[in-house]
């Protein structure tokens, strides 16, 4: 960390990674849970990365994440390369939408959605606002349709369980 170069929260962050036998089942192709893992791990990157952390974690914010979706296309192979690519889609007052893609051999075999935000004493915290003093003030953009479609009934399918 002492040593990556800062980024705005707001850029496209793109890793390379390698599927490992301990990222497989049937040691074969990457397990849908380490999908997750991974985008885990490019997510908190950009926080670290970014003054996001100067105006999250280090006033006593903590993120959450309510919902993320992924849809599937093709498995990513063991022991090949890949590709993750973190992507804001937009912002509204409580949460941050990402995409993120994984690509291997130029295609795309997966892209996560995430809804993401942070908390402090038992309250959503303003996105919008922790942004802007993130240094994201002209890269903001609402949340694509698609996307707020895509997480519009998660509340509801709990609230009726």
């Amino acid at each position: 960390m002492l040593f990556w170069k800062k980024v705005k929260p707001a850029s496209d962050l793109t890793r390379t990674r390698r599927v490992s036998i301990f990222d497989c089942e049937s040691l074969r192709f990457m397990a849908n849970s380490k999908y997750f893992y991974y985008m885990d791990l490019i997510r908190y990157e950009i926080v670290f990365r970014s003054k996001l952390n100067e105006n999250t974690v280090k006033k006593g914010m903590f993120g959450v994440l309510p919902t993320q979706k992924i849809i599937y296309k093709k498995p990513l192979k063991k022991w090949k390369k890949f590709n993750i690519t973190l992507k804001m889609d937009g912002s509204d007052e409580k949460w941050i939408y990402h995409r993120q893609i994984f690509e291997q051999n130029g295609e795309i075999c997966a892209i996560g959605f995430t809804k993401a935000g942070f908390w402090k004493n038992k309250k959503a915290q303003n996105m919008r606002e922790i942004l802007i003093n993130s240094g994201v003030e002209n890269e903001i953009k609402s949340p694509s349709i698609e996307i707020l479609n895509m997480f519009d009934n998660d509340y509801e399918i709990l609230k009726n369980q």
